[in-house]
């Protein structure tokens, strides 16, 4: 079932003639791309971590164990893949567990840690959402095998989603706008604005929607934002659907920020929301898998830590987990 929000309204600005577009005039001026390639070629960015990257998995990185508890929890596979239990069911969110995020085999983004889990590993999942459609957040190589297992699985979507999922023999597809709801087995499933874009080829620039989501269950309200930029209109989340209790937050590939800093929030930033938000239990995501950016992996988990030692008051309520790391709601 679907329902919309008092706020829903499908002539909001997000909607353009020719797809989607942000709120805010948020986007790169001619050129951008070009000079940050060339600065960041001639920089040789990004740079290794700075022990190296085995040293960084054996830091920040943990095999997912599963339990057999029955409580709300959350264990974070890496990037912005989220195994979310919540009233005994299993959400998973833009899984990327192959070795790329790359529409080629042999070129693109190469993962520097491992998957956490595999997808013959993962529990019955109950049902799989997505945020938009880049490829580091909508994988074919690992969606194919997920359909094949989960032929019944219940897919949350924005959008202009639905026909790849088709295409690809899903069954059961919810397509969301902004402030649209779903009613899943007890958990209501509300697509929200990201500050972002959309790209898949050369020609369907921004022709799908990009999204957060907001899972409400029994007792907990969690926020999981997908991939965006800063923006204040994303107070309007917890001010619209109700405190929100945890959150998982963007706050890697922000490198140069004059540059990322449009559709990529950095780790002050990512803080930043969080004390606005009240400081709700959150963990930060986009980080720790691919080098899309120009910072180093272990980058945004330094820059968290010195942020995080500047909060006053002192709250430990922002964890930051290793990619295979279960947390409690």
């Amino acid at each position: 079932m679907v329902w919309k929000n008092p706020w829903y309204n499908p002539s909001l600005q997000h909607h353009s003639p020719d797809g989607f577009r942000n709120i805010d005039a948020a986007g790169h001026q001619p050129g951008d791309v070009e000079r940050w390639r060339k600065e960041r070629k001639e920089a040789g960015l990004p740079k290794s971590p700075s022990l190296g990257y085995d040293h960084f998995i054996q830091q920040w990185w943990q095999p997912v164990e599963l339990n057999e508890r029955s409580e709300d929890g959350v264990w974070w596979l890496g990037h912005a893949s989220v195994l979310l239990r919540l009233n005994g069911q299993y959400l998973l969110t833009d899984p990327v567990l192959s070795r790329r995020a790359s529409p080629l085999p042999f070129a693109g983004p190469e993962r520097k840690t491992p998957p956490a889990i595999s997808v013959d590993s993962l529990p019955r999942i109950d049902a799989l959402i997505i945020s938009h459609n880049h490829y580091d957040h909508l994988d074919s190589a690992t969606i194919r095998p997920l359909l094949r297992r989960f032929p019944e699985l219940a897919i949350f979507v924005p959008l202009g989603l639905g026909d790849w999922f088709r295409r690809r023999g899903a069954k059961n597809i919810t397509e969301l706008d902004w402030w649209q709801c779903a009613i899943f087995q007890g958990i209501s499933l509300t697509a929200v604005p990201a500050q972002h874009w959309s790209m898949r080829t050369f020609w369907d620039r921004n022709r799908s929607l990009w999204c957060g989501w907001v899972f409400e269950g029994t007792t907990q309200r969690f926020w999981f934002s997908g991939d965006t930029g800063y923006s204040p209109q994303l107070l309007d989340i917890p001010e619209r659907l109700g405190e929100i209790t945890a959150a998982a937050l963007p706050a890697g590939a922000y490198a140069p920020r004059w540059f990322m800093a449009s559709h990529h929030m950095d780790p002050q930033s990512a803080i930043a929301l969080w004390q606005q938000m009240a400081m709700p239990l959150a963990f930060p995501i986009h980080w720790g898998v691919f080098e899309l950016a120009d910072e180093s992996l272990d980058e945004p988990v330094l820059e968290l830590t010195q942020a995080l030692s500047n909060v006053a008051p002192i709250n430990d309520n922002f964890r930051i987990l290793k990619i295979g790391q279960y947390l409690s709601l």
